[in-house]
């Protein structure tokens, strides 16, 4: 059977989304599976043992038409699909790809995953949901190792590290808690900084900042003794790779839908504030796991 796996993007989302992948790989050991997903994210998923075929979707515009009839012919010739992403986008390439049998939101769809409360579940809740749907009856905690294998050596880490990640998507600066550089001396190892370039600007420590691909990046991150940051996508790495980890929430999103989970589907140490600039460095360093 030919099937074809749907899954654009974030970081945090993929992440989360990797125990459906493996789950997938499982129920069809056999079968030829093609994911589409987003050239951010290819080289990181080429690497997992889940898929035979990566394509990358650039999401052409419906005004595009010649990028809507490659994507059509892209999508064509699929036995089954998994739209992981359930978006408005991915959802209306049901219609595309010539209505196949398909596991998503799509109405009419031979999958649909109708749950009037999908909306207020967290994502991890949602793939179960989905899948069960589909007759792929539970989630496995999914084996990382593929996901380690990077050689980091040239970044020369200290033995035992804390990972320092204090940044966010750039258009959500509320997703950010200002206090990582006064934390540093209060913690009981050398901090490591990873994320986007800059975002280690003033923080005392190892800045590794737009230094790493993905791979590198969880491959540092599995290093770890604990990992502190903001509701991004390495804090997600960090949780599925069992680095015990503490996630700080504002009010700008809601870790009951998006945070991150353990290899086990359990919950990291969650700290939330209206607002993070209000979170005091001694309540932060209190709740370290």
């Amino acid at each position: 059977m030919n099937i074809l796996v749907i899954k654009h993007g974030a970081l945090g989302d993929i992440v989360l989304a990797l125990p459906a992948m493996a789950a997938i790989r499982a129920a069809h050991p056999h079968d030829h599976i093609t994911l589409l997903t987003t050239a951010p994210y290819a080289a990181l998923l080429k690497a997992s043992p889940y898929f035979d075929d990566i394509l990358q979707d650039s999401r052409p515009s419906a005004w595009n038409l010649p990028g809507l009839l490659a994507l059509r012919r892209r999508l064509r010739g699929f036995s089954l699909v998994y739209d992981l992403q359930t978006s408005a986008r991915s959802t209306r390439y049901y219609a595309l790809a010539g209505k196949p049998r398909w596991s998503g939101i799509a109405k009419g769809c031979a999958f649909q995953h109708a749950d009037p409360n999908r909306d207020h579940l967290h994502t991890r809740e949602r793939l179960v949901g989905q899948l069960l749907a589909a007759g792929i009856p539970a989630l496995p905690a999914a084996e990382l190792g593929w996901l380690t294998a990077a050689d980091i050596s040239r970044f020369n880490l200290p033995a035992s590290f804390a990972l320092l990640v204090p940044g966010a998507a750039p258009h959500r600066p509320e997703k950010r808690w200002p206090h990582f550089a006064a934390l540093v001396p209060r913690l009981a190892l050398p901090a490591v900084i990873v994320g986007s370039a800059g975002e280690g600007a003033g923080i005392p420590g190892r800045d590794l900042t737009g230094q790493t691909s993905l791979l590198e990046l969880a491959s540092i991150i599995a290093r770890a003794t604990l990992a502190i940051g903001n509701d991004t996508g390495p804090m997600h790495l960090a949780a599925a790779l069992g680095v015990p980890s503490l996630v700080l929430f504002s009010a700008a999103s809601n870790p009951a839908l998006t945070a991150p989970r353990t290899p086990d589907g359990g919950w990291p140490v969650i700290l939330s504030a209206p607002s993070l600039s209000d979170l005091a460095v001694a309540q932060v360093q209190a709740a370290l796991p």
